[in-house]
Parts: structure tokens; C-alpha cells; sequence
């Protein structure tokens, strides 16, 4: 019995011989593509976990800086390297705060930072004043730019912040419209903040740097 026998032209041979090698291209180019994607995600991850978080606003305590639903982006960076470094974590006056409760819920609050380690916080006859080594006879830390807009500020407190702590306040002063250093809060410990706040980038006729 015959057999026939198939015999493969030369350009034939070279398709045949092709195809693997386009079998493992695609394997390297779906690999490639996979890693790629994952490094994508690993650095807006670490991001941010360690730079940068997206936040937003609940709530009025911040009005008329911030209002309700404004989103935010706060800066991690400062507070991250100087946990790497094992250095205290300061953030300046004035500076606007983002902070965990120190009631050890996981609710996370924002806040201007008004009074610093050493110094002594008056609020009283509406307003705030600051007493320390630099400044015995006192001083309004709402004389800012931000203060302009601030109304009266409602309280009655006389404390000392401690070394590790600041004293924070909402900029809406009215009573009872925020949970602050004024009231039970009391001095927030610098371990529980999380970052300063940069950027407003919603809504977007309201974009603002801080």
C-alpha cells in the first residue's frame, strides 16, 4: 500500500516554524503588561498610604474655609518621614489638619492647628490668645489671612499644650458647630495626625491650594 507523504514548501516551513516563537512573544508581552498594570497599582498604593489621601468633607466644623462635601488632598509625607527618622512630627500654626480621634475610634476629624507645645491657650471674651516665651503678653493667632472670614469664637478654656500635643479648633466658631480642643477633645496628641491639608480639587470652580 502506498503511503503519501506530505512535504512542506519553504515558505510553509518558516509559518510552521514561526508559530511558537509568536506563542512565547505573547506570553512575554502578557507578563510584561501584568507587571506593568501591578506596578501601577503598587505605587498609587503606596502613594497613597505614605504621600497623598484623597479626602472628604463631613460636615460644617470648617465653614467658611471648607464646606460639606468639598474633596480634599492631604499631604503624608512630612508625617511619614519623620516616623522613618523616629523624629516629632510637627505641624506649623495655622496649618489645617487631618487627625484620628484619640477616643481610639477609627472616625477621623479636620482641624486648624491653633496652639503649639509650650504655649498657653486662652479662649475667652470671644477670642483666642496665645501666651509663650516668645510672646508673654499674648497674641490672636486668628490675625492670619485665614481669620478674616472667621466669626466670633465661642468658649471659655485656659490650658497649657504639652510637648506632644497641639491645640486645634474648627474655623466655625459658633457653639456647638465643632468638636475641637475647646470642648472634650482636648489637646490632640501629634501621633494621631495624619497630614496636612494642600489641596481643594472639588468643586471645581473652587479649586484652592492651602
Amino acid at each position: 500500500m502506498n503511503q503519501e507523504s506530505t512535504t512542506l514548501s519553504p515558505a510553509e516551513a518558516v509559518l510552521a516554524d514561526n508559530k511558537p516563537r509568536k506563542s512565547k512573544k505573547s506570553l512575554g508581552e502578557m507578563f510584561s503588561t501584568v507587571l506593568l498594570f501591578g506596578g501601577a497599582l503598587l505605587t498609587a498604593f503606596m502613594l497613597n498610604i505614605f504621600v497623598f489621601q484623597s479626602y472628604e468633607v463631613d460636615g460644617q466644623s470648617m465653614e467658611p474655609t471648607l464646606q460639606n462635601k468639598d474633596r480634599l488632598i492631604i499631604y503624608k509625607l512630612n508625617k511619614t518621614w519623620s516616623k522613618v527618622l523616629r523624629n516629632q512630627y510637627m505641624p506649623n500654626r495655622g496649618d489645617v489638619i487631618v487627625f484620628h480621634k484619640p477616643n481610639g475610634s477609627s472616625d477621623q476629624l479636620i482641624k486648624r492647628v491653633i496652639g503649639l507645645p509650650g504655649d498657653r491657650v486662652v479662649v475667652k471674651n470671644d477670642k483666642i490668645t496665645i501666651y509663650n516665651t516668645d510672646s508673654p503678653d499674648g497674641f490672636n493667632p486668628d490675625d492670619a489671612e485665614y481669620g478674616g472670614e472667621l466669626q466670633a469664637t465661642y468658649g471659655n478654656v485656659d490650658v497649657v499644650v504639652g510637648s506632644n500635643e497641639v491645640f486645634v479648633c474648627g474655623d466655625n466658631r459658633i457653639p456647638g458647630a465643632s468638636y475641637d480642643s475647646r470642648s472634650t477633645l482636648g489637646n490632640v496628641p501629634t501621633s494621631f495626625i495624619v497630614g496636612e491639608l494642600v489641596l481643594r480639587y472639588l468643586p471645581v470652580g473652587n479649586i484652592k491650594t492651602f
